[in-house]
């Protein structure tokens, strides 16, 4: 068993040691000052500045659909590319946006729909997913829902009769 390991371990000293000067040779400077280079421009990510992080619709009846505009820019140093833009719920429906690319400096806007229907006072959040550094921006809308006078009054139930 002694004789199996120590050639065992033999065997591995010498591909060990083989592989070393390989190794050493086979780095070339320029490949790693290129990819120093492209390390460094892959740091630099874009940069979405909306024009307003929230919305408030105010007070609006049930019912009654509104929607509003949401300007952003690339202030970052290379281009901004905008994926997907979600929200919370399906009352909720943002359209509208540029999947080009958006060069820095240039702006951007997507109109967001509120279909107007709720009780009282309601936020909904509308992620938009894209290139920069955390990969995910959160603008919100609010408003308070006020009942619609012209509604038909709901029925309530009876009260049970006491004999």
């Amino acid at each position: 068993m002694k004789k199996v390991v120590l050639l065992f371990s033999a065997i591995c000293m010498i591909a060990l040691s083989s592989c070393k000067e390989d190794a050493t040779n086979a780095v070339d400077d320029t490949k790693v000052a290129a990819a120093a280079v492209r390390d460094q421009a892959a740091s630099k990510f874009p940069v979405i500045q909306f024009n307003k992080s929230e919305h408030d619709f105010g007070e609006i009846i049930n019912g009654t659909p509104v929607e509003t505009v949401f300007t952003y820019k690339n202030t970052g140093e290379s281009p901004l590319v905008i994926t997907d833009v979600k929200s919370s719920c399906g009352c909720t429906i943002p359209k509208d946006w540029s999947r080009e690319p958006l060069a820095p400096g240039e702006e951007g806007k997507f109109t967001v729909k509120f279909n107007g229907k709720g009780n009282n006072k309601i936020s909904k959040a509308i992620t938009v997913t894209a290139n920069t550094e955390k990969g995910r921006e959160v603008v919100k809308i609010s408003a308070f829902i006020k009942p619609d006078p012209n509604a038909p009054a709901k029925a309530t139930p009876l009260s049970p009769v006491i004999k």
